[in-house]
Protein backbone atom coordinates (compact mmCIF):
# COMPACT_ATOMS: atom_id res chain seq x y z
CA UNK A 1 0.00 0.00 0.00
CA UNK A 2 2.67 2.20 1.00
CA UNK A 3 4.46 1.51 -2.55
CA UNK A 4 1.18 2.32 -4.26
CA UNK A 5 0.76 5.47 -2.23
CA UNK A 6 3.47 6.75 -3.15
CA UNK A 7 3.56 6.54 -6.77
CA UNK A 8 0.54 8.01 -6.75
CA UNK A 9 1.56 11.09 -5.28
CA UNK A 10 4.62 11.12 -7.26
CA UNK A 11 2.20 10.95 -10.70
CA UNK A 12 -0.07 13.28 -9.12
CA UNK A 13 2.86 15.63 -8.67
CA UNK A 14 4.19 15.09 -12.49
CA UNK A 15 1.02 16.03 -13.50
CA UNK A 16 0.83 19.39 -11.67
CA UNK A 17 4.39 20.23 -12.79
CA UNK A 18 3.80 19.46 -16.51
CA UNK A 19 0.13 20.74 -16.29
CA UNK A 20 1.93 24.26 -15.04
CA UNK A 21 4.72 24.24 -17.59
CA UNK A 22 2.43 24.13 -20.42
CA UNK A 23 0.07 26.55 -19.49
CA UNK A 24 2.81 28.81 -18.57
CA UNK A 25 4.34 28.38 -22.45
CA UNK A 26 0.90 29.04 -24.00
CA UNK A 27 -0.40 31.47 -21.59
CA UNK A 28 2.99 34.17 -21.26
CA UNK A 29 3.49 32.79 -24.75
CA UNK A 30 7.37 32.06 -24.64
CA UNK A 31 8.88 31.53 -27.66
CA UNK A 32 10.33 28.37 -28.91
CA UNK A 33 13.11 28.80 -28.89
CA UNK A 34 13.49 29.56 -25.30
CA UNK A 35 10.94 26.97 -24.26
CA UNK A 36 8.93 24.19 -25.43
CA UNK A 37 5.78 23.45 -24.28
CA UNK A 38 5.84 19.43 -22.87
CA UNK A 39 3.63 18.66 -25.43
CA UNK A 40 5.93 19.14 -28.38
CA UNK A 41 8.20 16.85 -26.82
CA UNK A 42 5.77 14.07 -25.39
CA UNK A 43 4.44 14.40 -29.52
CA UNK A 44 7.84 13.75 -31.08
CA UNK A 45 8.04 10.53 -28.96
CA UNK A 46 5.23 9.48 -30.02
CA UNK A 47 5.78 9.60 -33.54
CA UNK A 48 8.96 7.02 -32.93
CA UNK A 49 8.45 5.29 -30.03
CA UNK A 50 10.70 2.23 -31.05
CA UNK A 51 13.74 4.98 -31.74
CA UNK A 52 13.32 6.40 -28.74
CA UNK A 53 12.81 3.18 -26.35
CA UNK A 54 16.11 1.82 -28.20
CA UNK A 55 18.69 4.74 -27.26
CA UNK A 56 17.16 5.29 -23.75
CA UNK A 57 17.60 1.04 -23.16
CA UNK A 58 21.63 1.59 -24.70
CA UNK A 59 21.94 4.80 -22.31
CA UNK A 60 20.18 2.62 -19.34
CA UNK A 61 22.14 0.04 -19.73
CA UNK A 62 25.33 2.09 -19.51
CA UNK A 63 23.97 3.89 -16.49
CA UNK A 64 23.18 0.31 -14.85
CA UNK A 65 26.78 -1.24 -15.32
CA UNK A 66 28.24 1.43 -13.77
CA UNK A 67 26.17 2.05 -10.97
CA UNK A 68 26.81 -1.86 -9.99
CA UNK A 69 30.41 -1.80 -10.91
CA UNK A 70 30.71 1.58 -8.43
CA UNK A 71 28.93 -0.27 -5.92
CA UNK A 72 30.77 -3.86 -5.85
CA UNK A 73 33.78 -1.93 -5.24
CA UNK A 74 32.88 0.44 -2.96
CA UNK A 75 31.89 -3.08 -0.84
CA UNK A 76 35.16 -3.84 -0.56
CA UNK A 77 37.29 -0.81 -0.27
CA UNK A 78 34.45 0.54 2.27
CA UNK A 79 34.99 -2.74 4.48
CA UNK A 80 38.71 -1.86 4.42
CA UNK A 81 38.23 1.16 5.52
CA UNK A 82 35.98 0.77 8.33
CA UNK A 83 38.49 -1.86 9.42
CA UNK A 84 41.31 0.10 9.56
CA UNK A 85 41.82 3.95 9.94
CA UNK A 86 45.33 3.93 8.28
CA UNK A 87 43.12 3.22 4.96
CA UNK A 88 40.41 5.44 5.31
CA UNK A 89 43.07 8.69 5.97
CA UNK A 90 44.88 7.36 3.06
CA UNK A 91 41.57 6.67 0.80
CA UNK A 92 39.45 10.04 1.52
CA UNK A 93 41.61 12.36 0.03
CA UNK A 94 41.66 10.10 -3.38
CA UNK A 95 38.13 9.61 -3.00
CA UNK A 96 37.80 13.37 -2.81
CA UNK A 97 39.68 13.98 -5.56
CA UNK A 98 37.76 11.81 -8.26
CA UNK A 99 34.50 13.70 -6.77
CA UNK A 100 35.69 17.35 -7.44
CA UNK A 101 37.61 16.18 -10.76
CA UNK A 102 35.70 17.13 -13.60
CA UNK A 103 35.50 14.10 -16.11
CA UNK A 104 35.54 16.41 -19.22
CA UNK A 105 38.82 16.32 -18.33
CA UNK A 106 40.09 13.18 -18.60
CA UNK A 107 36.97 11.72 -20.57
CA UNK A 108 39.42 12.38 -23.52
CA UNK A 109 42.36 10.36 -22.18
CA UNK A 110 39.66 7.12 -20.92
CA UNK A 111 38.31 7.03 -24.62
CA UNK A 112 41.86 7.03 -26.16
CA UNK A 113 42.69 3.90 -23.36
CA UNK A 114 39.84 1.90 -24.01
CA UNK A 115 38.44 2.82 -27.19
CA UNK A 116 35.53 4.44 -28.11
CA UNK A 117 32.27 3.46 -26.96
CA UNK A 118 30.53 1.38 -24.05
CA UNK A 119 34.01 0.49 -22.31
CA UNK A 120 34.65 4.26 -21.87
CA UNK A 121 31.36 5.10 -20.68
CA UNK A 122 30.83 3.05 -18.33
CA UNK A 123 34.27 2.97 -16.66
CA UNK A 124 33.39 7.18 -15.94
CA UNK A 125 30.49 6.31 -15.18
CA UNK A 126 31.70 3.88 -12.20
CA UNK A 127 33.94 6.05 -11.64
CA UNK A 128 32.17 9.00 -10.85
CA UNK A 129 29.27 6.75 -8.58
CA UNK A 130 32.21 5.03 -6.53
CA UNK A 131 33.12 8.09 -4.08
CA UNK A 132 29.43 8.28 -2.41
CA UNK A 133 29.42 4.62 -2.47
CA UNK A 134 32.79 4.25 -0.73
CA UNK A 135 31.94 6.95 2.12
CA UNK A 136 28.61 5.46 2.26
CA UNK A 137 29.50 1.78 2.87
CA UNK A 138 32.62 2.61 5.65
CA UNK A 139 30.57 5.02 7.56
CA UNK A 140 27.61 2.62 7.64
CA UNK A 141 29.67 -0.30 8.38
CA UNK A 142 30.98 1.50 11.26
CA UNK A 143 28.02 2.95 12.72
CA UNK A 144 27.32 -1.01 13.97
CA UNK A 145 25.71 -1.33 17.41
CA UNK A 146 28.79 -1.96 20.03
CA UNK A 147 26.53 -4.75 21.79
CA UNK A 148 26.58 -6.56 18.65
CA UNK A 149 30.04 -6.45 18.15
CA UNK A 150 30.95 -7.76 21.80
CA UNK A 151 28.39 -10.46 21.36
CA UNK A 152 29.85 -11.82 17.96
CA UNK A 153 33.48 -11.41 19.87
CA UNK A 154 32.76 -13.74 22.65
CA UNK A 155 31.71 -16.55 20.02
CA UNK A 156 34.74 -15.93 18.22
CA UNK A 157 32.97 -14.74 15.08
CA UNK A 158 35.65 -14.76 11.87
CA UNK A 159 36.23 -11.02 10.52
CA UNK A 160 34.08 -12.55 7.31
CA UNK A 161 31.00 -13.36 9.80
CA UNK A 162 31.23 -10.20 11.38
CA UNK A 163 31.37 -8.30 7.60
CA UNK A 164 28.13 -10.39 6.74
CA UNK A 165 26.27 -10.95 9.54
CA UNK A 166 26.92 -6.98 11.37
CA UNK A 167 28.46 -4.68 9.04
CA UNK A 168 26.93 -5.47 5.64
CA UNK A 169 23.38 -5.21 7.20
CA UNK A 170 24.18 -1.86 9.33
CA UNK A 171 25.71 -0.20 5.93
CA UNK A 172 22.30 -0.82 3.69
CA UNK A 173 20.86 2.13 5.23
CA UNK A 174 23.48 4.45 3.93
CA UNK A 175 23.91 2.80 0.84
CA UNK A 176 20.47 3.02 -0.02
CA UNK A 177 20.96 6.81 0.44
CA UNK A 178 23.77 6.91 -1.69
CA UNK A 179 22.39 4.28 -4.16
CA UNK A 180 19.23 7.42 -4.79
CA UNK A 181 22.08 10.18 -5.65
CA UNK A 182 23.87 7.59 -7.54
CA UNK A 183 21.14 6.91 -10.00
CA UNK A 184 20.42 10.73 -11.32
CA UNK A 185 24.29 11.08 -11.23
CA UNK A 186 25.17 7.98 -13.60
CA UNK A 187 22.86 8.76 -15.98
CA UNK A 188 23.55 11.81 -16.28
CA UNK A 189 27.26 10.83 -16.95
CA UNK A 190 26.34 7.97 -19.53
CA UNK A 191 24.66 10.61 -21.01
CA UNK A 192 27.42 13.09 -21.17
CA UNK A 193 30.30 10.48 -21.65
CA UNK A 194 27.99 9.32 -25.13
CA UNK A 195 29.33 12.79 -26.46
CA UNK A 196 33.14 11.81 -25.93
CA UNK A 197 33.28 8.61 -26.48
CA UNK A 198 32.05 9.20 -30.25
CA UNK A 199 29.19 6.62 -29.30
CA UNK A 200 26.35 6.33 -32.35
CA UNK A 201 23.40 5.17 -30.34
CA UNK A 202 22.10 6.39 -26.85
CA UNK A 203 20.09 9.40 -25.48
CA UNK A 204 23.25 11.49 -25.45
CA UNK A 205 24.68 10.71 -28.72
CA UNK A 206 21.02 11.41 -30.47
CA UNK A 207 21.07 14.47 -28.58
CA UNK A 208 24.08 15.94 -29.36
CA UNK A 209 23.11 15.38 -32.81
CA UNK A 210 20.14 16.97 -32.39
CA UNK A 211 21.18 19.80 -30.77
CA UNK A 212 23.55 20.26 -33.55
CA UNK A 213 20.95 20.58 -35.89
CA UNK A 214 18.53 22.36 -34.38
CA UNK A 215 15.96 20.10 -33.41
CA UNK A 216 14.34 21.47 -30.70
CA UNK A 217 11.36 19.22 -30.21
CA UNK A 218 13.64 16.13 -30.37
CA UNK A 219 15.98 17.70 -28.09
CA UNK A 220 13.43 17.98 -25.31
CA UNK A 221 11.96 14.87 -26.32
CA UNK A 222 15.54 13.30 -25.55
CA UNK A 223 15.34 15.05 -22.08
CA UNK A 224 11.71 13.41 -21.40
CA UNK A 225 12.77 10.03 -21.92
CA UNK A 226 16.40 11.04 -19.06
CA UNK A 227 13.78 12.16 -16.87
CA UNK A 228 11.32 9.42 -17.51
CA UNK A 229 14.43 6.74 -16.84
CA UNK A 230 15.58 8.47 -13.75
CA UNK A 231 12.00 8.48 -12.32
CA UNK A 232 11.92 4.39 -13.28
CA UNK A 233 15.19 4.20 -11.30
CA UNK A 234 14.64 6.13 -8.67
CA UNK A 235 10.92 4.01 -8.15
CA UNK A 236 13.14 1.19 -8.32
CA UNK A 237 15.50 1.82 -5.54
CA UNK A 238 12.70 2.74 -3.23
CA UNK A 239 10.94 -0.45 -4.05
CA UNK A 240 14.10 -1.84 -3.31
CA UNK A 241 14.89 -0.11 0.33
CA UNK A 242 11.11 -0.84 1.15
CA UNK A 243 11.64 -4.64 0.75
CA UNK A 244 14.78 -4.64 1.92
CA UNK A 245 15.23 -2.27 4.64
CA UNK A 246 11.09 -3.39 5.98
CA UNK A 247 12.92 -3.95 9.36
CA UNK A 248 14.82 -0.27 9.68
CA UNK A 249 13.38 2.38 12.12
CA UNK A 250 13.50 4.56 8.89
CA UNK A 251 10.74 2.28 6.71
CA UNK A 252 8.93 2.21 9.45
CA UNK A 253 8.06 5.47 10.45
CA UNK A 254 7.63 6.30 6.68
CA UNK A 255 4.60 4.07 6.59
CA UNK A 256 3.18 5.60 9.80
CA UNK A 257 3.54 8.79 7.91
CA UNK A 258 1.87 7.87 5.19
CA UNK A 259 -1.22 6.33 6.41
CA UNK A 260 -1.81 9.04 8.65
Amino acid sequence: MRLRTRAIAGAAGLIVFFGVWELAVRVLDIRPFVLRAPSHALREIWSSPRFYWEQAFVTAREAVVGFLLALLIALVWGAAMAASGLIDAASTPILVLVMVTPFATYAPSVVLWLGAGWRSIEFITALACLPAFVFAASDGMRSTDPAARELLRSVDAGRFEVLWRLRLPSSLPSLFTAARWNVGLALIIAYLVEGYALATDGLGAWGKKFASFNEADAVWAVVFCMAALGVTGMLAITALRSRVLHWHASERRAGTALRT
